[in-house]
């Protein structure tokens, strides 16, 4: 009867041949580790390079939300314009109506001469009206305002190049108790800092796009309650208008 393999792997063999014996004082075993300290640095580098690319791409977000707050801004300053010119429409046509009333009768010249006439809207100084924005929306823009800057350095087009010391100069200046939390290889813990401080800026800029995306919703409501109120003002106007050409007409 035979004598078991040591190994059910078919394999087992092959593998023990092509492996190296290890030489005097442990050679493989030393190579073994400089490996997986070089495989560990590299994953390290590669998480400390993907976080950056999404800081970098937060920050552009950030940037095109306060883009879309401030044309949204302007829209409403638009649509303010735009009821304050139906308002004055619709009180230059009571102005008419008041007109025609007197020259197509007499009695008519009398009711308008002791009717108290409409209080005239003031004109706007500078021929453009005020409009504010709502308070959420403004604080989260001037928030997201600040991160200029870094958005700037975080952009591949426009970031300075950095010097790879700078992370290791950094990780000096950490406190004791930090650095007992970090590995004790100063390159790889220059890493674990830089993908710790891209995250908790990560977090800071995705609690801005939150605050910047309420601000918006509650602006972009606002404007729409804006647009029913215009809408019916000029429907009114328009009925007001066809009424008024139908008297001139009948004069």
């Amino acid at each position: 009867m035979s004598a078991l393999p040591r190994s059910y792997n078919p394999f087992a063999e092959d593998e023990e041949e092509d492996v190296a014996p290890a030489g005097p004082g442990g050679a493989g075993g030393a190579d073994r580790q400089r490996y997986l300290e070089q495989e560990v640095l590299r994953r390290s580098a590669a998480t400390a390079d993907s976080t950056t690319r999404s800081l970098s791409l937060l920050y552009e977000s950030e940037r095109i939300g306060v883009a879309a707050s401030e044309e949204l801004v302007r829209q409403g300053e638009a649509l303010k314009r735009t009821e304050q010119m139906v308002d004055k429409m619709d009180q230059d046509l009571k102005t008419s109506q008041r007109h025609i009333n007197s020259i197509k009768s007499v009695w008519g010249g009398l009711v308008n001469y002791f009717k108290a006439k409409p209080p005239e809207s003031k004109p706007e100084q500078n021929g453009a009206p005020e409009y504010y924005a709502n308070s959420r929306l403004k604080e989260a823009m001037m928030s997201s305002k600040e991160q200029e800057s870094k958005y700037q350095e975080s952009h591949p087009n426009l970031r300075k190049l950095d010097n790879s010391d700078n992370d290791f100069n950094k990780a000096d200046l950490v406190s004791s108790v930090q650095r007992d939390a970090y590995p004790k290889n100063q390159q790889l813990r220059a890493y674990h800092q830089k993908i710790d401080t891209n995250l908790d800026e990560m977090s800071s800029g995705l609690s801005r796009l939150k605050s910047l995306a309420l601000g918006l919703q509650t602006e972009i409501e606002e404007q729409d309650d804006m647009l029913d109120r215009l809408t019916k003002k000029v429907e009114t106007l328009d009925v007001n208008i066809k009424n008024t050409d139908r008297k001139v007409r009948q004069l």
